[in-house]
């Protein structure tokens, strides 16, 4: 787990450097929020078409070649990146990001291969805490590279690093992670394709709760990323190095949550309870920036949103993947990366309009409408898990 751990940090770490970045160059190009979210969509959605199929890829051909294959296009999607001169360079550059990004679900997959039943929070909270520090250094990393200004901002720079830092990481997965998914429990070419993620889920009902949960979660999650900068530029004149440092302390708090808080939480809650509370968390942080009109308050509210983010993504990824079997853990953890994706796809076409046409706090407002019945859903997939075991 050490050695994941370490990948997916790498891994992240080139991801989040271009966080920040995205809006600015946009904007450079003179695209308007309602354009600019869409841009920062379209990743989730090319992400939504590939998830699961990477997952069914990992399942037969194992984990290691898929994580190796997905980096690599990551690196060419970061070169395409910095050398963007146009809005066309930067939307097909975030699209091939999108289909490349199997990576995820192939770590979470990863993970719970790793893991016993009773330890599978405890892993994914470790690959959620790895998440989480390359969220919390890119963008920082990223808003540094850049520099603070948005009209002389040199964006080749960190798309270089992120790159580089993608070769690293694929470098240490040839010689560091050996292969989880044993030959005898991988898919055939020839065994019906029960892992399409529609079949998954009708034949699942738990699962289709806990997905439907963490797609709920996602869309607030997805307003807050795909509107943070924009927001924090008009709201108090931030530029890509504020944005990106504010970023990296917020990100203090999921880390801290996943790295440590979930262990702790877990075998005392259980992952339901814990998820509900969590889901409670963040909708009030966003009522809170949502009302907020001073700093202090909306970096309150950010925090709030930090602590349900931290607990939440680790408690729901390890029920998800207790629906599933050795054979299709893959294709599990690929149909729940696959809801978080249509989450991540949808809503930046919705939160830039929502945001000019009717104020900076309605996007958060919306999100937390959106977010509220997610506690119902995940409280229920406990209810339907003990109906199909009775």
């Amino acid at each position: 787990m050490r050695a994941l751990f370490i990948v997916c940090v790498i891994d992240i770490l080139g991801f989040g450097i271009l966080i920040p970045l995205v809006p600015y160059m946009a904007d450079r190009f003179g695209a308007s929020p309602q354009l600019i979210t869409p841009i920062l969509g379209a990743y989730s959605l090319c992400q939504l078409v590939a998830a699961p199929f990477w997952g069914r890829l990992s399942d037969r051909f194992g984990r290691r070649p898929i994580l190796m294959s997905s980096l690599a296009g990551a690196c060419v999607s970061y070169a395409m990146l910095g050398f963007a001169d146009n809005l066309w360079w930067l939307l097909a550059s975030r699209m091939l990001a999108g289909f490349m990004a199997g990576n995820i679900s192939a770590a979470f997959a990863y993970a719970s291969d790793m893991s016993a039943p009773e330890n599978r929070a405890k892993a994914m909270g470790t690959v959620g805490a790895a998440i989480g520090v390359g969220f919390m250094l890119g963008p920082a990393i990223g808003g540094l590279l850049a520099g603070e200004n948005e009209h002389t901002a040199n964006f080749a720079l960190p798309a270089v690093a992120s790159a580089a830092l993608s070769l690293f990481a694929i470098s240490l997965v040839y010689f560091m992670l050996p292969e989880s998914h044993a030959k005898e429990h991988r898919t055939q070419r020839h065994e019906p394709r029960s892992s399409h993620p529609i079949q998954l889920l009708r034949e699942r009902p738990t699962l289709r709760f806990i997905v439907s949960g963490a797609f709920l979660v996602t869309c607030s999650q997805a307003i807050l990323e795909s509107i943070f900068a924009i927001w924090a530029m008009n709201r108090f004149g931030f530029g890509p190095r504020t944005v990106g440092l504010v970023l990296f302390f917020l990100a203090l708090l999921p880390v801290a949550m996943q790295g440590g808080l979930v262990r702790v939480l877990v075998p005392r809650m259980g992952e339901v309870r814990l998820a509900v509370a969590a889901v409670l968390a963040y909708v009030l942080g966003l009522l809170i920036v949502a009302y907020s009109s001073h700093l202090p308050l909306a970096l309150a509210g950010l925090a709030f949103c930090g602590v349900g983010s931290g607990l939440f993504n680790p408690s729901a990824s390890a029920l998800a993947s207790k629906q599933a079997t050795a054979r299709d853990r893959g294709a599990v953890m690929g149909t729940y990366q696959s809801g978080q994706s249509l989450a991540r796809s949808l809503i930046p076409f919705a939160s830039g309009t929502l945001y000019a046409g009717f104020g900076p706090s309605a996007p958060f407002l919306a999100g937390a409408c959106l977010t509220l019945p997610a506690a119902w859903l995940i409280w229920n997939s406990q209810r339907a898990a003990r109906t199909i075991a009775s």
